[in-house]
């Protein structure tokens, strides 16, 4: 039976059309170099947490240690009764760079008091004093021997670096959510809110808050906060490189100073 002009024509194309297809599809295969030179985008977040600085709320803290020199002074006029503490400083997954076993022994026995006195300049020693008030019970000789002597730096840059970035975030929006609320209960969508507003969009993901059980309240102590590996000392960029993590404590009481 003889084929129809019409449909002869769509044969001779539909020919052609398997043969291109076919032609190119073999040198997509042949050329492996190529997609390896302009590979698909990862899936894979590249972000990661490789510093945390953990920051405290220290009338929740001394909810549980009213008689620790820093707890026992404190008042409502305390300076640590209204923003944040600084409690830390460390790279993730690195302790004790270098020091020597009586030292890491007294450490880990909390005789802290007894660890060596840190060589700093005595303005930063006062800026420390009042932002990190543990400093009574030696907890800056404990940080940086467990974790300052990790961070490639002197104690003076250290502590400097850490109190910057404490003084911006008790500058922002996230220390104006906590002293308006005083007395009351937050959670975690405002907190991670107050952190995206002063931080970025997604900033709230890299934190985690930490509460601890009072009576029948649960009360804020503090927050860790994920920064990426980086010279850089701003903040939006640090915590924009650092993995996502989970919040923790969902929801708590800003504590007020004093026994409540």
């Amino acid at each position: 039976m003889l084929t129809s002009t019409r449909e002869c024509a769509f044969l001779t194309f539909f020919a052609m059309f398997v043969l291109a297809f076919g032609l190119s599809a073999s040198i997509a295969v042949a050329n492996p170099a190529e997609f390896a030179e302009n590979p698909l985008p990862a899936t894979k977040s590249a972000a990661r947490t490789s510093i945390v600085l953990g920051i405290s709320w220290m009338p929740g803290f001394c909810e549980k240690r009213p008689k620790t020199p820093e707890c026992s002074r404190q008042t409502r006029d305390s300076v640590d009764a209204r923003q944040f503490s600084l409690s830390g400083f460390w790279r993730v997954r690195k302790t004790y760079c270098g020091v020597e076993t009586g030292l890491r022994d007294q450490d880990k026995k909390r005789e802290w008091l007894s660890l060596p006195e840190l060589s700093l300049s005595d303005g930063l020693r006062l800026q420390l004093a009042e932002a990190m008030p543990g400093v009574a019970s030696g907890f800056d000789r404990h940080q940086w021997v467990k974790y300052g002597t990790c961070s490639g730096m002197i104690a003076e840059e250290y502590y400097g670096r850490a109190l910057r970035m404490l003084a911006v975030i008790n500058r922002s929006e996230v220390r104006q959510l906590f002293e308006s609320n005083l007395g009351g209960t937050i959670r975690e969508e405002e907190v991670k809110a107050a952190f995206d507003a002063a931080f970025g969009a997604g900033a709230g993901s890299r934190v985690k808050m930490r509460c601890s059980k009072d009576g029948d309240r649960r009360v804020i102590t503090g927050l860790t906060i994920g920064l990426g590996a980086s010279e850089s000392e701003d903040l939006p960029t640090l915590i924009a490189a650092a993995r996502e993590t989970k919040f923790g404590c969902k929801e708590g009481v800003v504590d007020e100073a004093g026994l409540q």
